[in-house]
């Protein structure tokens, strides 16, 4: 993720942690039906929009701030195709430094995008149906996942892509990219390059934000709940 509570106007969003998406989601889906405990299927829905949102946020916010892809070796984004396999041959010789820079500026480009990323993915959960919710809560281990990625990834891949394109060119990682590409004989393919380059960290941001989601929303159906607020406290206290 990055993301201010105030972006997503969520009451005591500012309160959860790192676990709260697991822990919250895990009692939701422990409810058997429309009608649990007292509370209508409507209260329910808006309970599983709101964990999923902070579930989102808590993601996006961890990947969007330093070192989010870059320091986490299960989702740091490699150089691709033929810039990785240079860097790979220099690496041996200990003269990767450049390309090793330009990954840098690739990983922060995509941490830069995470609030975009959230934002888009917040959107498509407050569109969530009743019977959206409703299977969903009958899915998987993944369910939420599976549904979010199915919703939001094309879109998401559309939108991002000029967020990213212009982070890479902020974070100077296309001029970067420029140089390394005259200096080792690929300033004829290098307007392919970026286009690759862009694509490339695109679909390795959405495939570590998914990745992040789904692990905690695999630790949702286990672990106890964790309420923050009203609306939280009120549906999974009953269920």
């Amino acid at each position: 993720m990055i993301l201010a509570c105030a972006a997503l106007a969520l009451p005591g969003c500012e309160s959860v942690d790192a676990g709260g998406f697991g822990e919250v989601f895990g009692t939701i889906a422990s409810s058997p039906g429309r009608e649990t405990g007292g509370l209508t299927g409507t209260e329910i829905d808006a309970g599983l929009r709101e964990a999923l949102t902070l579930g989102t946020r808590t993601v996006t916010q961890r990947l969007g701030a330093a070192d989010g892809f870059f320091g986490d070796r299960r989702v740091r984004i490699p150089l691709p195709g033929r810039l990785k396999d240079v860097q790979d041959n220099l690496a041996r010789a200990g003269l990767s430094g450049p390309l090793d820079d330009l990954q840098l500026r690739m990983n922060r480009a995509v941490e830069a995008a995470m609030p975009d990323a959230s934002r888009l993915v917040v959107a498509t959960i407050r569109s969530i149906t009743l019977e959206d919710a409703i299977g969903i809560l009958r899915g998987g281990g993944t369910a939420a996942t599976d549904f979010l990625k199915a919703r939001t990834e094309a879109s998401l891949r559309d939108a991002l892509t000029p967020y990213i394109d212009g982070s890479l060119a902020q974070s100077g990682a296309f001029q970067s990219l420029d140089m390394v590409a005259a200096r080792y004989g690929l300033a004829s393919v290098s307007a392919d390059l970026r286009n690759d380059m862009t694509g490339h960290a695109v679909n390795y941001g959405l495939d570590g934000l998914f990745l992040y989601v789904a692990e905690e929303e695999r630790k949702i159906r286990e672990n106890p709940a964790a309420r923050t607020t009203d609306l939280l406290r009120k549906v999974f206290g009953a269920a």
